[in-house]
């Protein structure tokens, strides 16, 4: 065994690092945590000043037992997991699990994989700081007693198996009011007015009004006057501007562009992020500094100066503009900034391409620009026609990198137009002007992009938990990410030519969605529910602050039990009153069931949404049935509720057995001779045909038909995740690498014999 022992928490990173060191220095991974709160309870022991009880994870136990035999033969530990608060509590715990001695370990960081940064790191070793594991400490026993106290009070009050947490809950907070914002909206009509002109040297020019009008009779009393108008130049207005690039980029900046440029998902982004940093091309992917290392600087200049010219290279250190955000740290860049092919996956070529333009873009010259506004004078009216150009003198950073805009910051003149040369006064012939009908758009809904950035505009979470947050409010199926088909209306539009008006009607596709964040029914109740009951939890101000105490613990300015004991007793006094609250189902009163004389409810119940007709009260019991999941007790009409009456439908026969239409938790289906096909989202239950349901029936007896039977009684099938076999009542999973065509006997045995069963993994659990 080498004298060395280094320990790092991912198998990628050990792989890495072990090029680096010498033949004295062994590297072996911990894959994360090894220790954590134990799952059964909430192992916070909140009569001993809050004292956490962790235990070594089921699935490291194996791993631990290693590392020991390795810690026994060692002379020096080094425990190298990642430089941030996360990373120092893995160090921290390791050392805890292994009963390591102080004396002989050593605790190493590093901003990037490479092997200056390595070697660098270990001449230079520190101690493990427990201001930084108090902070993670903090963070977790927090959120956890916040899980484990409300949780069974949304048990009680809402439904089973919910769910709360301190940043989750406040990140559906933000969906579910923008979704009522939207619900509340109503959008305002008004005309839009363009017109061309042609100055005297035949010359186009488009202008926009500066003015919109809101009724069709105001609109035509204008075009009518243009009929008989004199329209100049009133004012030419050209002045030189400039662009500056953008910081490089944090966590949170590159979440948002790869959303927006690439269409990578915040989890995807960071997984691909996380395998460029392990194998050494960027650096350390979890920041929320924009600061470059003078050695990243260097690197710029070198480059920029070789490829562009000294025009493009200007100097640049960017600070943070975010409270809390640690200077000490680097954004994220290459490590080798020439280097431009990394020889992964073209998904990791993409981002690595998109981390490095940006980098070395921080590093260049500011864009010039000479932006013109034309203002165009109406000799019968007050308003006036506008017009906006831009002309790019000098390219600068953007050579490499232009930034992108979110929904929210897109307006009318994101893309200017280069303009013709006019001179004021001068009289301009009017070709024709045209008004169109237009309505303003409700806010959008957030897409992940918009919420991490929201997230961290309001200081809420750090950036390793943006991803986390935003995967586990969508699995919990708090909030659905969901794309919306276009909607299409008629719009008016006047032209007037000629001196003649004339109007035509044309289609316009409106409010197309993708991949927006929507909150689901039981997201919403939850939300509303919290609101009421447990203000501080779900207060935007007040998880802003608890991430302000975590910076003060992990600066050592604040006593981590303290700030955990000042939040419980006014929190716990807010769970015990909840307990007498009423429960809460989101109930609303749809109208009257025209046969029964009943109201008609929608509600979410034990199971889910679900109608009720009639009272709870009343001696007949109510009538139930369960919302499809595209329907929502939010927008569910009378009619569409009681249509869900009619089902079970009988659709029809098919080989002498009944086809019945339904739905059901996990959606509408058919049903015919104890077999049972989803209906596809195309399709309704209500007006699915018999034809229809034929197709779907021989599909799925299709996809049941054995792919191959063997003489023991053994079947390859085709399952929801794939072929697998099914021997004896048990089911076998057929590993990826096997052809299930190509399985005979032999190979069935070992597969039988080595794989675990379904129903005993289930035991074992």
């Amino acid at each position: 065994m080498a004298k060395n022992l280094v320990i790092v928490e991912s198998p990628a990173k050990a792989k890495t690092i072990e090029k680096f060191l010498g033949k004295d220095f062994v590297v072996m991974s911990s894959f994360g945590h090894i220790r954590d709160l134990s799952a059964k309870d909430m192992s916070i022991d909140l009569e001993n000043n809050f004292e956490p009880k962790y235990n070594i994870t089921e699935d490291k136990v194996k791993v631990v037992k290693e590392l020991k035999n390795a810690v026994e033969k060692a002379e020096i530990i080094w425990l190298a997991s990642d430089e941030d608060r996360e990373g120092e509590a893995i160090a921290w715990h390791l050392k805890e699990a292994l009963a390591l001695d102080e004396t002989k370990t050593r605790r190493i960081v590093f901003n990037e994989i490479t092997k200056t940064a390595i070697l660098n790191a270990v001449e230079n070793p520190r101690s493990i700081d427990i201001n930084l594991v108090n902070a993670q400490q903090a963070r977790r026993v927090l959120d956890r007693i916040v899980g484990y106290e409300i949780s069974p009070v949304l048990w009680k009050k809402v439904k089973p198996s919910l769910s709360a947490g301190r940043v989750q809950s406040v990140a559906v907070r933000l969906i579910v009011e923008r979704e009522k914002e939207i619900n509340n909206f109503k959008a305002i009509k008004s005309y839009k007015i363009t017109a061309d002109f042609q100055n005297s040297n035949q010359s186009l020019l488009s202008a926009t009004l500066n003015k919109r009008f809101e009724s069709k009779e105001d609109t035509i009393d204008f075009l009518k006057a243009s009929s008989c108008a004199t329209f100049s130049i009133e004012a030419v207005e050209t002045k030189p501007s400039k662009q500056s690039p953008a910081a490089p980029f944090t966590t949170s900046t590159l979440q948002q562009e790869a959303s927006r440029k690439l269409g990578y998902p915040v989890a995807r982004t960071m997984q691909i992020a996380q395998q460029l940093y392990e194998a050494g091309h960027i650096t350390y992917m979890r920041t929320d500094s924009v600061n470059l290392s003078d050695h990243a600087l260097n690197q710029a200049k070198e480059l920029i100066l070789k490829e562009y010219g000294e025009e493009y290279y200007k100097s640049r250190k960017y600070s943070n503009k975010i409270k809390g955000a640690q200077e000490a740290h680097e954004a994220i860049r290459p490590t080798v900034l020439a280097n431009t092919d990394i020889n992964i996956d073209a998904s990791a070529q993409r981002l690595y391409d998109l981390i490095r333009k940006r980098t070395i873009a921080s590093q260049m010259a500011d864009a010039k620009l000479e932006k013109t506004n034309i203002t165009i004078n109406i000799s019968n009216r007050e308003e006036k026609y506008l017009c906006q150009g831009e002309v790019v003198l000098f390219e600068g950073f953007m050579k490499v990198y232009q930034h992108s805009v979110n929904d929210e910051e897109e307006n009318e003149n994101t893309n200017q137009k280069l303009l013709p040369v006019v001179n004021q006064g001068e009289i301009l012939e009017h070709l024709c002007s045209k008004a169109t009908e237009n309505y303003n758009n409700h806010p959008p809904r957030y897409n992940e992009a918009s919420l991490v950035k929201k997230l961290e505009d309001l200081g809420i979470g750090r950036p390793s938990t943006y991803a986390p947050t935003i995967s586990t409010i969508q699995k919990r199926e708090y909030v659905i990410k969901k794309d919306k088909p276009a909607s299409v209306r008629e719009i008016e539009i006047i032209i007037l030519q000629n001196n003649t008006l004339n109007t035509t009607i044309k289609q316009e596709n409106y409010g197309a969605e993708k991949a927006k964040l929507s909150p689901t029914d039981i997201g919403t109740i939850v939300t509303d529910f919290l609101s009421q009951h447990f203000t501080d939890v779900i207060d935007y101000n007040f998880t802003a602050e608890a991430e302000k105490e975590f910076d003060a613990i992990a600066q050592g300015k604040e006593e981590w039990k303290n700030m955990i004991k000042d939040f419980y007793t006014p929190f716990h006094n807010e769970v015990l009153a909840s307990e007498n609250t009423e429960r809460s189902s989101g109930e609303r009163l749809l109208g009257v069931d025209s046969q029964s004389g009943k109201n008609v409810y929608a509600k979410i119940g034990r199971y889910g949404a679900m109608i009720q007709i009639g009272e709870v009260t009343d001696e007949e019991k109510p009538r139930f049935a369960s919302l499809t999941k595209e329907q929502s007790i939010n927008t569910i009409t009378l009619e569409e509720a009681l249509n869900l009456f009619k089902l079970p439908r009988l659709v029809g026969q098919w080989n002498g057995m009944d086809i019945v239409a339904n739905t059901g938790r996990f959606g509408a289906y058919i049903s015919h001779n104890k077999v049972n096909a989803s209906i596809p989202k195309t399709l309704s239950p209500m007006t699915i045909s018999l034809e229809e349901c034929i197709v779907l029936l021989e599909e799925k007896n299709q996809k049941q038909l054995p792919i191959k039977t063997f003489a023991n009684g053994a079947e390859i099938l085709n399952g929801r995740f794939g072929a697998y076999i099914k021997y004896n009542g048990n089911n076998y999973k057929i590993p990826k690498q096997q052809n299930p065509e190509d399985i005979d006997d032999k190979i069935l045995e070992e597969i039988i014999s080595q794989t675990p069963t379904n129903s005993s993994k289930r035991k074992k659990k």
